[in-house]
């Protein structure tokens, strides 16, 4: 049992929850809790640790899900759990996940292939300088559900590797491919090189979203929790659409803004599926 803060596997465990840097460098990040590690592919988890009680307290199932991953888990006493934990309440369990690299081509690309005829053209959402972590997780779990094929992270975003994003995510981390972009620049310049119309998010305009079509291949701009897009962003997209709404309110949490958009790309091309079926 390792019961010494200063053991070298705690350290860089350490390292890896509080820095984004090394995160990037070991191309790996820490995942804490039960639910989370049930979703996390077995042949990326890379170092397991639990507490005694958290073994005791295992269902059949978690022991055998646990089996199959490459390696052994190692048991740590309560308080390096608690120093490690970034939770109030830590279950005692926590493990190390190998991050997979994604490239702007996958993001691009329709999910059964270009080949395909009835391949889904590609839904992106771009996130510019989302820097809350409740919303990004709440994002990647919208996108994924909405059928979403890709996201960019643009200029200063929250790191969606960090220990309270991809908590909130719920496994969405595991599936939803993601890539840092340094500017909105490069991210409009790809978008379009791909043909890839670029719709932004944009309280100053009255064009509903509903009205907007949404079912070839599209990119949803989403602006920063404060400030919005950028001007940039908005110069460069091909359309700006708001979401109408009542009362006093003036804008909507970044989180429900892009899961309404991209909800509302879901129904459009769902609309779209089954009237070519003829349903």
């Amino acid at each position: 049992m390792i019961t010494s803060f200063s053991n070298q596997r705690i350290r860089a465990v350490r390292a890896l929850l509080n820095r984004k840097a090394e995160r990037d460098k070991q191309q790996a990040f820490v995942i804490e809790g039960l639910r989370i590690l049930r979703e996390a592919p077995a042949e990326d988890v890379m170092e397991l640790y639990v507490t005694e009680a958290f073994l005791h307290g295992c269902t059949p199932e978690d022991r055998k899900m646990m089996t199959a991953f490459s390696c052994e888990a190692e048991t740590v006493s309560e308080e390096i759990m608690q120093r490690l934990s970034d939770t109030v309440h830590p279950q005692g369990v926590l493990a190390v996940v190998k991050k997979h690299e994604r490239t702007l081509n996958e993001l691009f690309a329709s999910p059964e292939g270009d080949a395909s005829e009835n391949a889904a053209p590609p839904l992106i959402l771009v996130l510019e300088n989302l820097q809350d972590p409740g919303n990004l997780g709440t994002i990647l779990r919208s996108a994924e559900a909405a059928g979403v094929t890709g996201i960019l992270l643009v200029g200063d975003c929250a790191d969606i590797y960090s220990p309270k994003v991809s908590r909130s995510t719920m496994g969405a981390v595991f599936r939803m491919p993601a890539i840092h972009v340094a500017d909105i620049e490069e991210a409009l310049r790809r978008l379009k090189e791909h043909h890839i119309r670029c719709v932004a998010a944009d309280v100053h305009t009255d064009l509903s979203y509903d009205t907007s079509d949404l079912t070839a291949a599209v990119a949803l701009l989403i602006g920063n929790e404060g400030a919005g897009l950028s001007q940039t962003a908005l110069a460069g997209a091909d359309q700006r659409i708001t979401i109408p709404m009542h009362g006093a309110v003036e804008s909507l949490n970044a989180g429900v803004a892009a899961s309404v958009l991209a909800f509302e790309a879901a129904r459009q091309r769902r609309a779209r599926s089954h009237k070519q079926n003829g349903k």
